[in-house]
C-alpha cells in the first residue's frame, strides 16, 4: 500500500482481496470521480442510492419532539450518491460515513448495507468519508450511537439499491420484478432459471429513478447471511495487524514540514515572553511561530503557546526544549488536586440543587438514628489514546485542507474555518483511522492549530504531533468527582432514603464560562435514573468549578456514578448480612419498565422515553445471566473474592463478576471476568464481545491506576510511566462476554462504552469479599499493600 496527496485527491494502490483503499490512506477524497477510479473496471456506470429522510425508530410515528438520529446535527439525508456504488467488474463500494478507532464502525455499518443488498462480502469495499453534513448526515462518532442510530437507514440504503438492481433486471427479462430476487451477488428469475451479476446491471439500474420509500422490502431476519452472525472479516483487521494501516500520525504529504507546540502549563494561562535564539540553532528547526490563545471558556480552540518548526518532527522537539518562556499561568495557577479533593467534600456534605426528589429524603434521614455514608472518590482520568492527537494541514488559494484523526468531522470543519476565518465549504476535513478516541478527539483543537501554523508558513502543508506528554498534560480530561452517598435501613436490611450529592465539574464549564454543577444529562449517567424500589430517593448537584478542560469520555459520567452507587449497594448488603446478588436484585424491584420522568430523567440520551423506557426485567436478567455464568457463590481460594455491579448506560445493560485474588502483600491479580450485555439485538457479536473486553480492560486499567493530579495549576503526569494503562501481564486470565440476543425489532442499545461502569465497583467489591476492605477512592494502586 502507498499512498500520495495532490491539490486535487488522494491516489491509492491497493492489492487486498476486500480492497479498502482509503481506509488505510486514512484521506480518501469520497469524490464520485475516484469512485470510478476506484471501481477499476468501472467505465462511468454507477448505481447509488440513499436513505430517504429515515429516522433511527423505525416504524415509530414521529413526536414533535425529535429524537435519536433525528435529533443530531445533519440526522440523516435523502441524497441518492451517497452510499452505494456498483462498478461493472461488481465491485460493491460502500462509503463508511463514521470514524473508526479500533470499534469496527467501517466494517459493521457497510456489513448492514451488503446484507440488505445482497451482496458478496468478498467483493465489497469500503472507502471513508471526508466531512460532508449534506451529504451523509451527522458523523459525530461518539456516544455510542453510530449503530443504534444509523442501522435502520442503512438497512434502508441496502434494500433500496437491491430492488434498483432487480428492477433492472426483471426490465431486461421482460417479467414482473415480483418474479426476481437477489441473491449472493445475483438476480435470479426462478420461472426461467436466468440470472444476472450484479456488474452486469448497474448501468441499467443506475438509470432508474429511485423507488418510493413505500416499495422498500427489508429482508427478513431468518434471511440475514452477515447481521447477527461471526462469519465476516473486518475490513482494517489484516492492515492493522500486520503494521499496513496509516492513522492520522502517519500522514505524509510532499513538502510538508513539522511542528510541536509549547503550550501554556497551566489551563487559562499564556506566554509572558519567551527567546527562541537557541532553539534556532537546532538543526532542522525552520521557524518559531507564536500563537494566541484564547480566553475561558476553552472550546475546541487552540490553547496558544510557541510552535517550533522543523524539517522533522525531532528536530521540532529538540527545538521546543531549547526554547526559554515566561508563562503567566492565569487564574488557574493554584490550582491543586490534594487541596480540590476537599473543596469537593465540603461541597457534597452540603444541601444542593435537588435533581431528583422522590419522597421526603431529608425527613427520613433526619428522624433515623442509624444512618449509613459513604463517599467515593474518583481522579481526573486522561484519555491516552496509543495514538496521540495529530493533523496535517495545507492551505492553497484561500482553502484549507486538513488530514486529522477525529470523531467529528462537523466539528473539526467549522472549528477550523472559524479559526482561519474561511466558508465552511472553503474546509476540506480527510477523516484518516484513528489509533483509539474515547472521547478525545471529539475536540479538533489540534485541528485548528494545524491550520493556523499552515497558514503561518504561507499554506504549507504542516503536520502537527502531539507527544504523549503534550496528550496527557493538555488532554480535556474526565472530570474530578467526589460522590456522597446516605441513607438509613429498615429492619429488613433495605434502604428507607437516599441521598446522593455528585459534586464534579460539568463539561459545560468547556463552553460556557463559569458553568458549575453537574448538569441534568450529566446526572441521568447511573445517578437520577436508578431503579431502585425506594420510597425516598433525593439526587443533588453541588456547585463546583472546573480548573482545566474537561471533556466526554468513554462512558462519561457513569464512571463516577456507577462507582458510587453500585459499591454502595455492595456496602449496605454487607451491612445487612446479605448475599449481594439477592440484595441488588431485590433494590432493583420486579420487572417493569419505568419511564424516565419518573426519575426526573429529562434528557435519556436524547433517546425517545416511548422507544426507550427503563427495563427494570432487562437490568435483572444480566445481573442473573453474569451471576450464573461465573458461579456466583461457587467456593474461592483464599485469598479470592467474587464483585458484582451493574449499570445501565447509552440504552444498554451491562453487569460484570470479577474474581480478583490478593496476595499476602496486596498484589492484585484478575483470574476471570464475566460480563453480560443487553444492548438490544446484536448486530455484529464479534464486534460486540470485542468492544465489552476492550471497556473491561479500560475499566480495570482507571481502577488500579488512572490518576491525573495537578500541582500548581499544572498536569503532574507527563507519560506512561506515570499514568499507567494496564499491561497485558497484568490484564484478566479470561474475559467472558454473555450477550443477551433479542429480536431485530426491539430498539438498538448502544455498545462502545456501557461496559466500562461497572468494571471498577465490580472489582472493588471483588477486592471486599477477598480482603474485607472497602476500597473508595480510585486508583487503588498500593492501597493493599502490606509494610
Amino acid at each position: 500500500m502507498s499512498a500520495t496527496f495532490d491539490n486535487e485527491e488522494t491516489h491509492f494502490e491497493s492489492t487486498s482481496a476486500i480492497e479498502i483503499s482509503a481506509a488505510q490512506t486514512g484521506a480518501h477524497t469520497i469524490s464520485r470521480r475516484s469512485w470510478l477510479k476506484g471501481a477499476g473496471a468501472f467505465t462511468g456506470l454507477a448505481l447509488t442510492v440513499g436513505v430517504h429522510g429515515l429516522v433511527s425508530a423505525a416504524d415509530v410515528p414521529v413526536p414533535e419532539k425529535k429524537y435519536g438520529g433525528a435529533a443530531m446535527s445533519g440526522a440523516t439525508v435523502d441524497n441518492p450518491l451517497v452510499f452505494v456504488s456498483i462498478g461493472t467488474n461488481g465491485i460493491v463500494t460502500i462509503v463508511a460515513h463514521r470514524s473508526e478507532m479500533g470499534q469496527g464502525i467501517r466494517s459493521s455499518l457497510p456489513l448492514v448495507v451488503a446484507e440488505e443488498l445482497e451482496a458478496d462480502w468478498s467483493r465489497v469495499r469500503v472507502v471513508q468519508a471526508n466531512a460532508d453534513e449534506s451529504r451523509f448526515g451527522n458523523q459525530n462518532t461518539d456516544g455510542s450511537r453510530s449503530m443504534r442510530h444509523f442501522f435502520t437507514p442503512m438497512r434502508q440504503v441496502g434494500a433500496t439499491a437491491r430492488l434498483m438492481l432487480e428492477t433492472a433486471a426483471a426490465n431486461r427479462w421482460e417479467v414482473p420484478v415480483s418474479e426476481v430476487s437477489a441473491k449472493n451477488h445475483e438476480i435470479h428469475h426462478a420461472k426461467s432459471g436466468r440470472k444476472l451479476s450484479y456488474g452486469s446491471l448497474a448501468a441499467d439500474a443506475a438509470k432508474l429513478p429511485l423507488p418510493a420509500p413505500a416499495l422498500i422490502r427489508l429482508k427478513d431476519s431468518a434471511q440475514f447471511r452477515y447481521i447477527g452472525k461471526d462469519k465476516f472479516s473486518s475490513v482494517d483487521f489484516q492492515n492493522i495487524v500486520t503494521g499496513n494501516t496509516q492513522y492520522g500520525i502517519d500522514t505524509r504529504i510532499d513538502g510538508m514540514v513539522y511542528a510541536v507546540i509549547a503550550r501554556p502549563p497551566v489551563f487559562g494561562g499564556k506566554v509572558a515572553s519567551f527567546d527562541s535564539a537557541d532553539a534556532m540553532k537546532v538543526p532542522g528547526v525552520i521557524r518559531i511561530v507564536e500563537l494566541q490563545g484564547s480566553p475561558p471558556p476553552a472550546l475546541f480552540n487552540p490553547l496558544g503557546g510557541i510552535a517550533v518548526i522543523a524539517s522533522n518532527t525531532w528536530a521540532a522537539i529538540k527545538g521546543r526544549e531549547a526554547l526559554k518562556i515566561k508563562w503567566d499561568d492565569g487564574p488557574n495557577a493554584a490550582y491543586d488536586s490534594t487541596t480540590f479533593k476537599v473543596t469537593l467534600q465540603e461541597a457534597a456534605r452540603k444541601p444542593a440543587k435537588v435533581m431528583r426528589n422522590d419522597g421526603d429524603t431529608m425527613a427520613v434521614l433526619e428522624k433515623s438514628g442509624k444512618q449509613i455514608v459513604a463517599e467515593y472518590y474518583i481522579p481526573h482520568l486522561a484519555h491516552a489514546s496509543m495514538e496521540p492527537p495529530a493533523a496535517t494541514a495545507r492551505i492553497v488559494d484561500g482553502k484549507c485542507e486538513i488530514w486529522a484523526c477525529v470523531q467529528n468531522p462537523q466539528a473539526t470543519l467549522k472549528t477550523v474555518a472559524g479559526t482561519l476565518g474561511l466558508k465552511p465549504e472553503d474546509v476540506k476535513i480527510n477523516v484518516t483511522l484513528l489509533g483509539g478516541g474515547f472521547g478525545r478527539k471529539s475536540k479538533p483543537d489540534f485541528a485548528a492549530e494545524a491550520a493556523l501554523l499552515s497558514k503561518a508558513m504561507d499554506g504549507k502543508p504542516v503536520k502537527l504531533t502531539w507527544t504523549r506528554e503534550d496528550d496527557l498534560r493538555h488532554d480535556y480530561l474526565h472530570t474530578v468527582s467526589l460522590e456522597h452517598l446516605e441513607t438509613t435501613l429498615d429492619d429488613k436490611g433495605m434502604p428507607l432514603a437516599w441521598l446522593h450529592r455528585s459534586a464534579a465539574p460539568t463539561i459545560s464549564s468547556t463552553f460556557v464560562l463559569g458553568a458549575m454543577g453537574e448538569s441534568a444529562g450529566e446526572l441521568g449517567m447511573s445517578a437520577i435514573n436508578i431503579p431502585f424500589v425506594i420510597p425516598n430517593i433525593r439526587v443533588e448537584a453541588p456547585p463546583v468549578p472546573a480548573h482545566t478542560r474537561i471533556g466526554w469520555f468513554r462512558s462519561v459520567y457513569n464512571i463516577p456514578h456507577a462507582f458510587a452507587v453500585q459499591s454502595f449497594v455492595a456496602e449496605l448488603a454487607a451491612a445487612a448480612k446479605r448475599d449481594h446478588r439477592e440484595y441488588l436484585l431485590e433494590l432493583i424491584g420486579p420487572a417493569r419498565k419505568i419511564a424516565p420522568k419518573d426519575m426526573s430523567d429529562t434528557t435519556n440520551y436524547g433517546e425517545s422515553p416511548t422507544l426507550y423506557p427503563l427495563d427494570a426485567g432487562r437490568m435483572r436478567n444480566v445481573v442473573e445471566l453474569a451471576t450464573r455464568e461465573a458461579g456466583w457463590g461457587r467456593k474461592v481460594a483464599k485469598g479470592h473474592g467474587l464483585g458484582l455491579a451493574v449499570a445501565y448506560s447509552f440504552m444498554s445493560y451491562v453487569a460484570a463478576v470479577i474474581e480478583v485474588a490478593v496476595s499476602d502483600d496486596g498484589t492484585i491479580s484478575i483470574p476471570r471476568v464475566d460480563v453480560a450485555i443487553d444492548c438490544g439485538p446484536a448486530i455484529t457479536p464479534d464486534r460486540i464481545r470485542s468492544q465489552v473486553e476492550g471497556a473491561c480492560i479500560m475499566g480495570l486499567s482507571l481502577a488500579m491506576s488512572g490518576e491525573i493530579t495537578f500541582k500548581n495549576g499544572a498536569v503532574v503526569q507527563g507519560n506512561f510511566h506515570e499514568y499507567e494503562v494496564m499491561r497485558s501481564l497484568a490484564a484478566p486470565k479470561d474475559i467472558h462476554v454473555h450477550i443477551v440476543q433479542h429480536a431485530y425489532d426491539m430498539a438498538l442499545g448502544g455498545v462502545g462504552e456501557p461496559g466500562t461502569p461497572p468494571i471498577a465497583p465490580a472489582l472493588c467489591n471483588a477486592i471486599f469479599a477477598a480482603t474485607g476492605k472497602r476500597i473508595r477512592d480510585l486508583p487503588i494502586r498500593e492501597q493493599l499493600k502490606k509494610a
